[in-house]
This record gives C-alpha cells, structure tokens and sequence, in this order.
C-alpha cells in the first residue's frame, strides 16, 4: 500500500468538498465533469508521466461515509489489475487530517514500469501535499 498522510488547517467539512465537488477537485486534481460522491457511479479520466504516455483511467465509488472517507476503484483501461483508493478524513480540532491509501497497486503489469510503486508514491504525496495542500489553504 501507499500511504500519505497531512494534517490540513481547515475543517473538515471544506476538505469533504475539495475532494467531491467537480468545481473544487479540478482546481488541484482532475476534472471529472458531472463527479458524484455516490456508491456505483463510475468516473474515468486521462493523465500520464508525459504527453506521450496517457493512460485512461476507470473509477467507480465503493464507499462513501460523509465526511469521514470516500473510496473508489482504479484501474487502467487496456491493462490487467485493480486498486483501490480510500481518503479517509479525521476532525482535529477544526484542522483535518487526511490519510490517503492507495492498494492493489502490484496487480498492475510490472513490465510497465509507469506503474511502479515509487510513482504512485511520488505523484500522491506531490498531489496531497503540495496541490491540495495549496488549494485548501490558499482559499
């Protein structure tokens, strides 16, 4: 599993939001038009290392508890392999902390090596703590 966790100055009701409401998400995440934190709905968007090397990406919510956590699915069309990722959010005194987890990801081809480990961490920590970090606390 990856495992990125920060502590947010800014209640947990506006990190809910920046994580389900399309307008906020693609501020710091991605766009993903008509986006509904709901149990079954499905989602996909596009992103890779480079211009070159896009993969589309298939979601479904899994879980929804609000407030307190929202998972979905993720998988690459065209490859083998499934995860799942789960932000699971804890009230701090009217701060947030955030834990995101990410697992499933050695399901992925190891032959593509864009899908190695070290990626997913990278790419998670830069998005939690520098994207959403600077949208929520900018705001």
């Amino acid at each position: 599993n990856v495992v990125v966790e920060r502590v947010f100055d800014a209640p947990v009701k506006k990190v809910w939001q920046a994580l389900t409401v399309n307008e906020l998400m693609k501020q710091w995440h991605f766009d993903v038009p008509g986006f509904k934190a709901e149990k079954g709905f499905k989602f996909e968007f596009t992103s890779g290392p480079s211009p070159e090397r896009q993969y589309v990406h298939l979601c479904e919510i899994v879980e929804v508890i609000p407030e307190r956590k929202l998972a979905h699915t993720w998988m690459y069309k065209g490859y083998e392999g499934s995860s799942t990722v789960m932000f699971e959010l804890f009230d701090e005194g009217g701060k947030t902390r955030l834990k995101l987890t990410h697992s499933g990801i050695d399901s992925f081809p190891i032959s593509n090596t864009d899908f190695a480990r070290g990626n997913f961490e990278k790419g998670w920590t830069e998005i939690v703590n520098t994207s959403l970090k600077k949208f929520l606390e900018a705001a």
